[in-house]
């Protein structure tokens, strides 16, 4: 990923191109890169960096054409660096894709192409479709040939692929993230996004997946993969570019929240092996080899030492809850900014899991840099590809977020939770400690969270709703217990960071040693309260928690209960019920902290404040 534009008509092709890409800067990237055909050859200039490195490039060797691909990178596989930039080309060099996406076989297609010769250049997962396009166009027409090549991959992808063989022919397909076609006079356009071509046209078609679209300058054919014709109607897009930048939303964050479906699905692709004959799910299996840290060092483990800071911290909190139960090793969750100062014992035998959505975090780094230091493994959970942490761990797993641009962290949590849920998981298969049935429903449940958050995210009307109750009060109390505490902690976060309004986040079992004296008719307390009816220990946590709020009630507090559907008994107590569906417990932090982003959202909107923006605040703390 990030973003994809491509044009054929009559036009210079390169204005168009950057002209595009500039407009889709706004979703960050680390390397950029174009491809342009005429009077059959094909031209390729990559820079890594900004946009500007590619202009400095393309000022020096201009190519001439009339259309072309280009592509601006958030590196996903392999480092930020010019080779592995798009667009990639295949053995001949007469054809050139940009992705985004995750090819989870690519190194199943990989080995096989090799074998048949093949020559790869690039750590990337693209590369292999440009490669299989070439090695299916023996008795194939280009087009049958990109739609043989789709048909054996297995992921999710939004591509544009040329062939200088084939003049004036772009073709563009989708199978997961966004994919676009615009239509002008004469021209036609691919963009990932919408901004990248609305200076040039508003209408538009959105490709449906499995769709796959043969652009000319005089039209648009749109075909499924088995090259039957597919029906189709261009819209006419009324846009602002403004409201483009943000897919329709008023603001990033509410877009970042509604892409957690998608995030989910890309974080989970290629580690989870499904086995479709073992409907107990004992077979299933969680697959960590891109991590780098090997079977034999993570064996010789014998306690976690967590780092992180501010929502990441959170999410270290949550990941103890899970590995520590899963995989029975002891695990210690540190602020990046304190580890250091407290002459930390680690050693050897300790495997430090730093947490970072920027990679960049002065804090964490510095915490990382101690327990190296200290002879420590380092496992890095963060969402840029070459950033400073990735270069400095050991291992990496990155969480495929994709660019957050609101301040307040919302997909990047969700996806570190997930990640979180994949170690646990394979330290508990990999020890024994997890039963296999156990591990096989987490998993199987991981693999439908992304359609849960779906849901969620389809009734935020439920989240406003509430917030037009509660926006008002200056102060708020959010409750858990056992692995929903910290979510009560980030709850209560993602309101004080973006409205203003003091939050606090508490252990519902300590609320009698204190806390209990803040509680009147002013007070909204936020009640995590869901529940896995299969989980003694879940529905035993529950069971407290209702007394929890039995005993806000009787103090008159304002009670908003996030609780699972189906559960009456929540709905007694509480006037303001918000719900969420069943899954595993180690699961059910992620479910329950998107309504919490949208509440926090939607009370932040009604009282005025910058979302995306808030005052005295920054995306990454680069600093101490």
């Amino acid at each position: 990923m990030c973003g994809i534009v491509g044009y054929v008509g009559a036009k210079p092709v390169v204005p168009v191109l950057v002209g595009g890409l500039r407009r889709l800067e706004y979703r960050g990237y680390d390397s950029a890169g174009i491809a342009v055909s005429s009077g059959g050859d094909l031209s390729v200039r990559r820079a890594s960096g900004k946009l500007g490195n590619l202009a400095k490039v393309l000022d020096g060797d201009p190519p001439e054409g009339s259309y072309g691909i280009g592509h601006t990178r958030w590196a996903t596989h392999g480092k930020p660096t010019e080779e592995n930039a798009h667009p990639h080309r295949d053995c001949t060099g007469r054809i050139a894709v940009v992705h985004n996406g995750i090819i989870e076989n690519y190194q199943k297609l990989k080995a096989r192409l090799a074998g048949e010769g093949h020559k790869f250049v690039t750590e990337t997962d693209t590369e292999v479709i440009a490669h299989l396009v070439e090695s299916l166009l023996p008795g194939r027409t280009f087009q049958e040939a990109v739609r043989a090549a789709l048909r054996e991959l297995r992921g999710s992808y939004a591509l544009a692929i040329l062939s200088a063989d084939e003049p004036d022919v772009l073709v563009a397909a989708r199978y997961g993230p966004p994919i676009i076609v615009g239509e002008g006079e004469g021209e036609m356009f691919i963009a990932s996004d919408v901004p990248a071509i609305l200076d040039h046209t508003r209408r538009m078609y959105f490709l449906k997946d499995g769709e796959v679209a043969v652009l000319t300058p005089g039209g648009l054919s749109l075909q499924g993969l088995d090259g039957e014709a597919v029906p189709f109607e261009l819209k006419e897009v009324a846009w602002s570019p403004e409201m483009a930048e943000k897919g329709g939303c008023p603001h990033f964050m509410l877009k970042e929240i509604c892409e957690q479906p998608r995030a989910l699905r890309e974080t989970v692709a290629g580690r989870i092996i499904l086995d479709p004959d073992d409907p107990s799910g004992a077979s299933d299996a969680v697959t960590l080899a891109e991590s780098g840290i090997s079977d034999e060092a993570l064996a010789q483990v014998e306690k976690i030492q967590i780092v992180a800071c501010g929502t990441s911290w959170h999410a270290g909190l949550v990941g103890k809850f899970l590995i520590e139960d899963f995989a029975r090793i002891p695990v210690e969750v540190d602020y990046g900014s304190e580890f250091r100062y407290r002459d930390p014992i680690v050693d050897c035998k300790t495997l430090v899991i730093a947490i970072s959505q920027s990679g960049e975090t002065a804090d964490t780094l510095a915490a990382v840099r101690e327990a190296k230091g200290r002879g420590a493994k380092v496992l890095s959970v963060c969402n840029v590809v070459g950033s400073m942490l990735s270069r400095e761990s050991d291992g990496n797993l990155y969480t495929r977020s994709g660019p957050e641009i609101g301040v307040a962290s919302t997909k990047a949590f969700t996806c570190q939770l997930a990640v979180l849920a994949l170690v646990a998981t394979y330290l508990g298969k990999a020890r024994g400690t997890l039963p296999p049935a156990d591990a096989g429903r987490v998993i199987r449940e991981l693999d439908r969270l992304p359609g849960l958050v779906q849901g969620l995210v389809e009734k935020a009307g439920d989240c406003e709703a509430v917030a037009k109750k509660v926006y008002r009060r200056a102060n708020a109390l959010y409750l858990g217990r056992g692995i929903h505490y910290p979510i009560a902690l980030e709850g209560a976060l993602k309101l004080k960071e973006i409205s203003y309004i003091h939050a606090e986040g508490y252990p519902a079992g300590e609320m009698k040693h204190g806390p209990n004296a803040l509680i009147d008719k002013r007070l909204p307390v936020v009640a995590l309260a869901a529940k896995d009816s299969r989980d003694p220990r879940s529905t035993l946590r529950y069971e407290k928690m209702v007394s929890n709020i039995q005993e806000a009630r009787a103090r008159d507090g304002i009670i908003v209960a996030l609780a699972t559907e189906g559960d009456g008994e929540i709905g007694d107590l509480s006037r303001h019920v918000i719900r969420i569906p069943e899954t595993a417990d180690a699961l059910l932090p992620i479910l329950e902290i998107v309504p919490l982003q949208l509440l926090a959202y939607h009370i932040a909107i009604l009282r005025g404040c910058d979302v995306d923006q808030p005052r005295n605040l920054a995306k990454s703390v680069t600093v101490e």
